[in-house]
C-alpha cells in the first residue's frame, strides 16, 4: 500500500506492508532499500517481512531526485551489462544523498511508522540493504530510545575515513545489530567490517559482524544479475531472529 510521507524537503512515497493474517497492533520496522529504489522486489522483502507479523515501512529517501515511478529502473537488470546500466543513473544519487540530508528524513520516517494504523507503541526495527544499510544504521544511532534492532546487508560505507562515517555513532545505540557483508565488496572492504566490528565491540553492543562468503554486492536483490539464492535466504533467517528477539521477546 503506498502512502505519503512529509519529510524533510518535500513529500515522500512510501510503501507499507501489513501481515496477511493475524491481529495486531504489530511491532513496526523500517526497511531501506537499495541504490536501484521502490520497486516490486522491495515490496516483496518487505511483504515477507511483514508476514512474520511487523508493519514494515519503505521509504523512497530519493524524493528529492523524484518520485518512485519516475526514478525506478527501466531496464532488464538481470544481466551484468543491465545492471551497471541502471547503476549509472542510480549511484550518483547516493552520494547527493549525504549525512546533512538524511537525518531529517530519518526522523520523518520513525515519525511516521509510528502513526500508521496498527503499529504497536514501542521499540522497533531497521533494516537497509546497500546504501540503505547505511541509513539503517544512522536510524539506530540517532534514535537509541526507539530503534532495538537494526540490521545491515550488503552494506556499503559502513565504516569509513570520513568524519561522518556511520560507525562512529555507534556508541549512541542501544540495539542489537546484524550485519552480513557481501564478498570481495569493494565498498565494504574486509578492513572496514573490522573496524566496524571493532566500534560495536567499544560500544558494547550484542552484534554479528560476518562476512557472507562468495555472495556478492546486491545478493539479496532478485530482479538483477548480482542474487545468490543461498545468502538471501540465510539473510532472511538472521534477520528474522534478530527482529524476533529483539521485538518479540
Amino acid at each position: 500500500m503506498p502512502i505519503e510521507i512529509p519529510a524533510a524537503e518535500g513529500t515522500a512515497e512510501a510503501l507499507v506492508a501489513r501481515p496477511s493474517t493475524g491481529t495486531g497492533p504489530f511491532p513496526g520496522v523500517i526497511l531501506y532499500m537499495d541504490a536501484f529504489g521502490l520497486r516490486p522486489r522491495i515490496q516483496e522483502m518487505a511483504q515477507r517481512i511483514a508476514d512474520w507479523g511487523y508493519v514494515v515501512l519503505a521509504p523512497n529517501v530519493f524524493y528529492r531526485e523524484g518520485t518512485a515511478a519516475e526514478l525506478a529502473p527501466t531496464g532488464d537488470m538481470s544481466s551484468q551489462e543491465g545492471r551497471e546500466a541502471a547503476g549509472k543513473a542510480a549511484f550518483p544519487r547516493v552520494g547527493r544523498l549525504t549525512s546533512d540530508k538524511a537525518l531529517p528524513d530519518i526522523d520523518a520516517w520513525v515519525s511516521a511508522l509510528a502513526g500508521l494504523d496498527g503499529v504497536a507503541p514501542g521499540p522497533i526495527g531497521t533494516v537497509g540493504y546497500c546504501m540503505g544499510a547505511r541509513l539503517a544504521v544512522r536510524t539506530a544511532t540517532s534514535h537509541p530510545g526507539v530503534v532495538a534492532a537494526c540490521g545491515g546487508f550488503h552494506g556499503g560505507g559502513l565504516a569509513t575515513d570520513e568524519p561522518d562515517s556511520p560507525h562512529l555513532g555507534l556508541a549512541n545505540a542501544r540495539a542489537r545489530f546484524v550485519f552480513g557483508h557481501a564478498d570481495h565488496d569493494r565498498s565494504m572492504a574486509p578492513d572496514a567490517v573490522a573496524r566496524l566490528g571493532e566500534a560495536l565491540q567499544a560500544a558494547g553492543l550484542e552484534a554479528s559482524n560476518v562476512i557472507y562468503e562468495g555472495a556478492p554486492h546486491g545478493y539479496t536483490m532478485a530482479d538483477t544479475s548480482a542474487f545468490h539464492p543461498d545468502a538471501t535466504e540465510r539473510h532472511f533467517k538472521e534477520l528474522r531472529a534478530l527482529l524476533d528477539g529483539a521485538l518479540k521477546a
